[in-house]
This record gives structure tokens, sequence and C-alpha cells, in this order.
């Protein structure tokens, strides 16, 4: 009798969540915990919460406790939604670490964190009370048509009822049928991930009698043709398969939908719903053996000895230098010890085409994550992660939010790439730090790669932070590419130049195409021109949201904004001074394509930047068009730089360098090598010596010459001295400030009280406010105050919590009103 009174006593105990609700909210929320539910809470499930007057959300339970809070009364859990946990709690000190560090909240964080299907979605159901005689008679008019639609169907949202009464706000009479006893109201969280199902089919078990089978064929080809190509395509398919989908059959047989469901209706084929996967895998593990050369041997023992020393080594290998080879072999040795390894691209890109690579080695044992899948596709991964389904997970940036268990290995490939970083909305993380602590809380090894590594990364291995490895030699010993400097002047002047075509570029083109080779030409600006100008008065569109002339788009006829998305359609007269002599400036990928199709008709022409790129397929067709040769030229953006791999490219053309290296910004000249460094890689890969063509009007600029000798250490040291002298990374830490407000007298108020506040704690590191490179995106301005601090002899985290509670005091004065204030920390 004791020992149920003390179970009942521990039932009876009053618990309370502390949760991270989706919001951008400085502390997480306490709700009480319903008496029913005590023994099934736990820290990383999710529940569902009412916060503020009405509104529903999903949480993560970070804390529980048997302690009140003291401010506020606790609201009641709603619903418990897990019956394990979706988070870990290794993940929430990861979370906690990334708002710290990046000086954001929890709910922030776990917005970026969790895929979106998991976030649920609240829906209010109504449901007639079955236990109460109405009277109708009674009723309103509006009342009376809920009831007797309620009658019809059982149950209806919100959203039905406000259709069918044809109003916005029907909350007020529902309200009062439920007074009236009349409903109830359910407050229902449903789950918007549902698995993926397909319709497999098997014949039925009668003809596997031969007899059975000729009779069957016998009838269906005189009086079902389709019905009996149907059957023998089935018979085909499962010599060769274990299972058979409708899809499939429709497929190989080219009979109709409406002759496979009659197969089923006369019992032929047994039909059966099956969940399936969503993302596409072959269950036959294909492991292809290749051979490191002994360079790459060398590189591989060099890496394993520096992580017996060090936890990150950075692999500076040069283009084509066979360091993915070098990854599959580390993946390799994790596997085998039982660990998980996190592959981390920085292009969607680079996922879609180095995964077909990897799927040769390791087959159905490698999961993918991306923000281009869908919701259903993104936790359906996050599911088998938790689930320790995935040995490997290859992945953009966001993947290092997954719930890895034991993460043995994290290699950052092309490491240097500003993808890795988050801008809008925060964090504003850079993947490449975040999974270098995210390998130290699971005591994992971190390889960072690439030809031309950041200042930061190369900056550590030097000071011997991190181990080194560095490769030198192109696989199969394949020469770097040839690379010739072309001044657009001097064919200007020699009116040699075709369009944006230096005679050169043109000829090597063309001996390209002759030789059945392929070409990618790179200009990093999307759209056909960037400025549509008068030529009388000068005038030029400008964006109504942003400071930004728009940028004219021919494949929709209209001017666009690259920074809201406004558009617009072209004028065909001046709308200041009414001249028809109206001209474009400057050049994007699209146009470059459309005059190479001129000069070139012959040739097959392709475009991959963001506008070409956009639906969910179209990046991998143009990878597989390209691979299969049935694309000549392709013309990009950036995209094109990043690591991809093809046999056949052996022209590179950069249209135009001085876009790259003319930007004012402290990395331009470090960005410009990376971007035209990468470019060249592409070319000559495999067998053949490859040709780059750089088109510039600057063609002793030293950064090209640089990158014609590959002396990435003169670069790196010439810069070096420079970013010391004036206080830059990697010797000073930045941490940016951006004040916003739709009112430009505002935001320069608002911005210089900030700025005077922080100069009373920092001193002379502050520098600003100024206004940005653009001062107004979608309608607010923009004021920027950046703070530099020592590496030595500050405490960073002293600093940012100085920061936070300057921000905090002057969002409490009247002046803040309206504004928006965004730290970014290492902003670049």
């Amino acid at each position: 009798m004791l020992e149920f009174a003390e179970a009942t006593h521990a039932d009876r105990e009053t618990l309370f969540v502390e949760v991270i609700l989706p919001l951008a909210i400085a502390k997480n929320y306490t709700y009480r915990v319903p008496f029913e539910m005590n023994g099934a809470v736990m820290v990383g499930k999710r529940v569902v919460v009412q916060f503020g007057k009405s509104k529903l959300y999903t949480a993560i339970i970070a804390a529980i406790s048997n302690r009140a809070p003291e401010r506020y009364q606790a609201k009641y859990v709603i619903e418990l939604l897990d019956d394990t946990p979706v988070v870990s709690e290794w993940q929430l000190q990861f979370w906690q670490w990334l708002a710290e560090y990046y000086m954001c909240n929890m709910g922030e964080v776990m917005n970026a964190a969790l895929p979106s299907a998991l976030k649920l979605a609240s829906e209010t159901r109504i449901m007639l009370n079955k236990d109460f005689e109405i009277d109708r008679a009674a009723l309103h008019d509006k009342e009376f048509l809920i009831v007797e639609a309620l009658d019809i169907q059982p149950e209806l949202t919100v959203s039905d009822i406000a259709k069918l009464l044809g109003q916005k706000t029907v909350m007020p009479i529902l309200k009062l049928l439920f007074e009236k006893n009349i409903i109830h109201i359910s407050e229902d969280i449903s789950d918007r991930y549902k698995p993926r199902t397909r319709t497999f089919l098997t014949l039925n078990p009668v003809y596997h009698d031969q007899e059975n089978l000729k009779e069957l064929f016998a009838i269906l080809e005189k009086r079902a043709p389709k019905q009996a190509d149907a059957v023998l395509a089935y018979i085909k398919l499962s010599r060769h398969q274990k299972t058979v989908s409708r899809n499939e059959l429709i497929d190989e047989s080219g009979a109709g939908a409406a002759s496979i469901k009659s197969l089923v209706e006369k019992e032929v084929f047994i039909a059966e719903e099956k969940n399936v996967s969503r993302l596409f895998y072959d269950e036959n593990e294909t492991y292809n053996n290749f051979e490191l050369s002994e360079q790459q041997q060398q590189m591989l023992l060099h890496i394993g000895e520096e992580f017996n020393q060090k936890d990150v080594v950075l692999l500076h290998g040069v283009t084509s230098s066979g360091k993915t080879q070098i990854y599959i072999r580390l993946i390799e040795e994790m596997i085998a010890s039982g660990r998980q390894v996190l592959y981390l691209l920085p292009e969607i890109a680079l996922t879609t085409h180095i995964i077909e690579r990897l799927r040769m080695y390791f087959g159905a044992n490698i999961g993918v994550y991306h923000s281009r899948f869908n919701d259903n596709e993104r936790v359906e991964v996050w599911q088998k992660v938790l689930n320790n389904e995935y040995k490997v997970v290859l992945g953009a940036r966001s993947s290092v939010f997954l719930p890895f268990h034991d993460l043995g290995l994290i290699i950052v490939d092309e490491e240097h790439e500003t993808s890795y970083k988050q801008f809008d909305p925060a964090p504003r993380y850079n993947a490449r730090d975040a999974a270098i602590f995210l390998a130290n809380m699971h005591k994992a090894k971190v390889l960072l790669g690439s030809a031309t590594p950041s200042f930061e990364s190369y900056y550590n291995a030097r000071m011997q932070k991190y181990g080194l490895a560095e490769l030198t030699e192109r696989f199969g010993g394949v020469k770097l590419p040839e690379i010739e400097v072309v001044s657009i002047t001097e064919e200007t002047k020699r009116k040699t130049i075709q369009s944006h075509f230096t005679s050169v570029l043109m000829n090597d083109i063309k001996q390209a195409l002759s030789n059945k080779e392929q070409v990618i030409l790179f200009q990093n600006r999307r759209g056909y021109a960037p400025v549509l100008m008068c030529k009388i008065c000068a005038y030029t569109p400008k964006c109504i949201n942003c400071d930004v002339s728009l940028t004219y788009h021919k494949s929709s006829g209209k001017l666009h904004c690259h920074y809201c998305g406004y558009k617009e359609d072209a004028p065909q007269i001046c709308p200041a001074c009414g001249s028809t002599h109206l001209e474009y400036k400057g050049f994007g990928t699209e146009k470059v394509e459309d005059e190479l199709a001129l000069l070139l008709p012959e040739a097959r022409i392709a475009r991959m930047d963001l506008d070409t790129t956009r639906s969910r397929n179209s990046l991998q067709t143009i990878l597989n068009d390209l691979e299969e040769k049935k694309i000549d030229i392709l013309v990009g953006t950036q995209m094109v730089a990043k690591g991809l791999d093809f046999s056949d490219v052996t022209v590179i053309g950069i249209i135009n360098a001085d876009s790259l290296l003319k930007f004012p910004d402290y990395r331009a000249n470090e960005r410009s090598y990376q971007m035209l460094a990468q470019v060249s890689g592409r070319a000559g890969r495999r067998g053949k010596q490859g040709k780059v063509v750089i088109q510039t009007y600057d063609p002793g600029h030293r950064v090209i010459k640089q990158v014609i000798e590959n002396n990435y250490n003169d670069l790196y040291f010439t810069e070096m001295e420079e970013r010391r002298s004036f206080k830059y990374p990697p010797f000073y830490r930045i941490i940016n400030l951006d004040i916003k407000h739709k009112d430009p007298e505002m935001v320069f108020n608002q911005a210089a009280y900030l700025a005077a506040e922080l100069r009373k704690h920092f001193g002379e590191r502050v520098i600003g406010p100024e206004f940005p490179l653009i001062g107004r995106i979608r309608n607010y301005y923009i004021k920027s105050i950046m703070l530099k601090f020592e590496k030595d002899n500050v405490s960073i985290n002293k600093a940012k919590a100085i920061i936070r509670e300057v921000i905090t005091q002057f969002q409490t004065t009247k002046l803040s009103k309206g504004s928006v204030v965004q730290p970014d920390v290492d902003p670049y």
C-alpha cells in the first residue's frame, strides 16, 4: 500500500519544461506538464504549446525541472508529439554554441536546424458534440450552416468553415457554439511528413504454372494485346530485379495505366502499396577498385600521421590532384571502424555531381541532404541519420545540423568557398567553422580540402594549429593547363574582337569544337545586361525597393532586381526625356550565350546559372548533358568553377576577369585568385593538357600573374602583410552590426547612437557607421558598424556580451522603434 502511494505521489509531481520556440526571442519559455505526461516528457521531444494569445507552436524540450517560472504563470503543454526524441542532447549543446558564438537566439538556430516538416502545422478542427441534443430552431443562420456541414462531414477545419461562410473571422461564432456545448474545438497538430508510397505488382501464383500462363496469353493476345504486352514486360523485368513497380511496368511495356488496372481487377497481378525512400538509391552496392598514385598514397599516410597529433588537417592539393580519391579511402577506414562520416560540399551543383561518383563506392550506404530536397525528403534523411542507418552523409552547409550518433570524420571540400557562410537569416554561421566545433564534441577529425585554401585555414596550418598535407602534382601526371592572358584593349584597338570574344578565345573554341572537345565560358554575372541606359539623358531604371539598377533578362523580356525580386517591363521610350535611344550596357551569361549562338550556329550551347537551375532536376540535367557530350559549350557563373570534373573539357574562357579584381573588398585579391584558379582547374583534367584564356583590360595585374605561375604562396605572403597592417583577419576578429530602418533619417540617428555607445566600451575598435555598398534593400535603409578585435589579449566572449548588452539597452529606448539590428560574426 505504501509503495502504491509513493508511485502515485511521483506521478502527481508537478513538472515544468523549458522549451525552445521557433521564434527570435531572447529566452526559452517554461510550460507546465500535465500529470498524465510526466512519464513521457524527455529532452529533445517536440511538444505543442500556446504562445501569445492564441497561436500554437511546435517547440523542443530543452530542460525538465520542478521549478515554476518566477515572473509569469506557466501555461500547460497541450500535446506531446514524439515517442522518442528527434533532437539529441549534444545537438542542443551545439545549438547553444551557435547561438552564443553567432550572437543570435536558440529559436533562430532551431528554425535553421530542423526540416520544415518537423516544425508542424497547426489546424483547428471542429466536431459536433454527439452527447448533446441540438435545438436547431434556436440557431442563427450561420450557426445552422456550420451544424449542417458537420452533419455531412464529421470534422472541419477553421479555414473550411471560413470558406463555407465566406468570411475571414469565424472564431466568435465558433466560440458561441462552444459555449452552447454544441461543438468541440480541438487544436490538432497535423504532422506534415507523410511517407512516400509506391504500388508494386506481383504475378498471381496461379500463373506460375506454365499451362495457365500460356492460356492467359492466348486470351489476352486476342482480346487485349496491350495487357499481354504488360504481362510479357513483367516477366522480363522480374528476371533482373526483385520487385516491379507499376510505373516501371508502364514505362517498360508501353501499356497505359488503364491496362495495368484491368490486370489487377482480373487478379492477374496482385497490387501492394509499400513505403519507399524518396531518395534514389540502387540497393546493389558496387565497389569500384582504384589504385592511388604514389604521391596520393604518401599523402594518405601523412594525413593519418597528422591526425595522430592534430584534430584538423588542411589538404592543400592543386586542382585535379585526386583529393576525392583520398577522401574515399579515409571514408572507407572510418566506416570499417563503425563511425559516421559527414562530407560537406559548398554547392548543390557539386553535391549533385559528386554523389554519382561516391555511389560507385558506397552504394545505398550514403545519404544526401541539401535545401533542394523537399520537406518530406529532408525528414526522411533526418530520421535515417537519427536511427543510425547512414554511415556517410553528403550535403551542403545545413548538414551540420543532422542528428549524428558517432561522427568520426568530417570532410570539408572546397573549404575556402563563401557558400559555407549563411548570410540571411540568422544564424549567420560558417559551416566550416561550425563543423570544427561539431567534430570536437564528437572527438572526431576534420579534413579541410582545397586547391586554394582560405587564408585563415592556411595561416592556422602554418602556425601549426592545424596539420598540413600538400599535393603538388595532378593525378596521372597531367600537366596544369596552359594559361594565356589576352588584352581586351589591344584587341579592341586592332578590331579583332568579336562581340565579347577576343580572336584568341574564338580560335581556341573553334579548335576544341573541331576536335570534338568541350568548352566552358565563365562570366560572373547572370542576366542579359546589368544596365539599361538612355543615350540622351543617361536615365537608368532603378529598383523601387533597393538602391540598385535593374538587370535586363531577355528570357522574360523584363528588368529584374537581383536583391528583392522586383520585375518591370523594359521600356521602349525613356520615361525621363521621351527619347527612343535606349541601350544595354555590360553583359551577363544570357547575352554571352545569345551572341555565341550567332557566331557559332552549329555549336550546342547551354547556360548554368541561378536562372537555369531553379527547378528541381534542371541542374542534374545540365550536368548529365555535359557528361554525355550533348553540350559543346557551357556558359556559366561561379557555379561552373566549383569542383566539376569532366574529361572532355579542354578550353576554359574567362570573359572578363576585371569584374572580380576590381571589387571594393579587402578579400578581393584572395577571392579573385581562388575563382580564377578554380575555373582554370576545370580544363584538361584527364590525359590532355587544357588551355585557359583570361580576357582582361589589365593583363599586368599581380593576381593574374600569380594565377599563371600557380603561385599561391606569393599571393598569401603579399596579402598577409597588408592584412596585418590594416587590422584584418586572420590577425583580427570582425563583428559587423547592420542597423536597418525604413526611414533614412531614423537609421542615421540609430546607427550614430549605437556607435557612440559601443565606443564607450571599445574606443577605436569601432569603425563607422557607414552606408554599405548597397544602402537600401527591400525598402530598408542600412547603416553598418564594424568592430575589430585583436586575436590576442581580448576576450571575444566578453566583447560579445557587452555588444549584446548595448543592443538590448538600445532596444529599450524610444529611438529604436521600427529598427532591426543584425549582428554578423566573422562576416566574410
